[in-house]
């Protein structure tokens, strides 16, 4: 493969217009859509992972959606390995393709690699498992931001899938699961253009309470219900499941649950955008400003 093929990745926090924008983009540049949003991977969540549509899927092709079971074990890793193998076979086709989603560790792994972690003891899993269910997730929160601060800076901070594989990680290798994010940058044989999309804060609050009320109404609860069996799989430790399983669980009422939706995505925006704003790499544009993206684009690859 040679050096002008591009990878154009967007990215941004949950609510901010990223699936319009790139189905559009697209269709201009007639390529496909890479999701490395983590959470629509499985097949299984639909309204609490904020998937594209059916029709918004029939308007370009995607990939990584609907790709996997909530039952399934996968891993950044795996992702990294998917994707590149991905992009080997349709670059033979497409000048450039489009990578799409807010989960910073599975972009970072695409564009910069990721260090090979050691196979962990199934028994320290269960070890931390059974703590995390004895202790709550106040425990995984105050052992990770000891073990390993710097993760414990940008990931989202009430999964606790999330908290116990960093915990997992350095009780099986006596290392942070940050110092496994590759130090030396994985060379790539094609060209990365990265931007970031964002709205004023106020507005994209406002977006992100909007669209949590309408999935609300289309059904989130009675999704989340449908789940709750399963609640204690890793692809459903996540916001916007958490918390109606917490309410499921008799722990406070439903006008409760949805306060904490709210609440709870809105930080999730917070710690996404925290983690980009670190890399100079990004270009920032308003979701809306499809022209000037086209533009800069266009710009890039001449």
């Amino acid at each position: 493969m040679k050096q002008n093929k591009y990878l154009i990745v967007i990215a941004g926090p949950t609510g901010v217009g990223k699936t319009d924008l790139c189905i559009n983009l697209a269709k201009i540049f007639n390529t496909e859509i890479i999701s490395s949003d983590s959470r629509q991977f499985f097949r299984e969540t639909d309204l609490g992972t904020a998937k594209p549509t059916n029709l918004q899927l029939k308007k370009a092709p995607h990939h990584f959606i609907n790709s996997l079971s909530i039952h399934d074990n996968y891993d950044v890793k795996q992702f990294e390995n998917d994707v590149l193998n991905l992009l080997e076979d349709r670059f033979q086709i497409h000048e450039l393709i489009i990578m799409t989603g807010g989960s910073g560790l599975y972009i970072d792994a695409v564009c910069n690699g990721l260090d090979e972690i050691p196979e962990i003891d199934p028994a320290i899993r269960e070890k931390v498992i059974e703590e995390y269910q004895l202790k709550g997730l106040g425990f995984l929160q105050e052992e990770v931001s000891k073990i390993d601060p710097l993760y414990f800076e940008s990931v989202d901070k009430n999964n606790p899938q999330r908290l116990m594989r960093a915990l997992e990680v350095f009780l099986g290798t006596g290392k942070p699961f940050s110092s496994f994010r590759q130090k030396k940058r994985a060379k790539r044989n094609f060209q990365i253009i990265k931007i970031g999309l964002e709205r004023a804060r106020e507005e994209l609050y406002k977006r992100i309470d909007l669209r949590m009320d309408l999935m609300v109404q289309e059904g989130l609860f009675d999704e989340a219900k449908s789940l709750f069996t399963f609640r204690h799989l890793n692809a459903l430790q996540t916001v916007g499941y958490s918390e109606i399983f917490r309410y499921l669980e008799g722990e406070y009422d439903q006008e409760e649950a949805v306060r904490l939706l709210k609440r709870n995505s809105r930080r999730y925006a917070k710690r996404q955008l925290t983690w980009f704003k670190k890399d100079p790499e990004w270009t920032w544009f308003h979701p809306e400003q499809l022209e000037e993206i086209k533009s800069f684009v266009q710009n890039q690859i001449a």
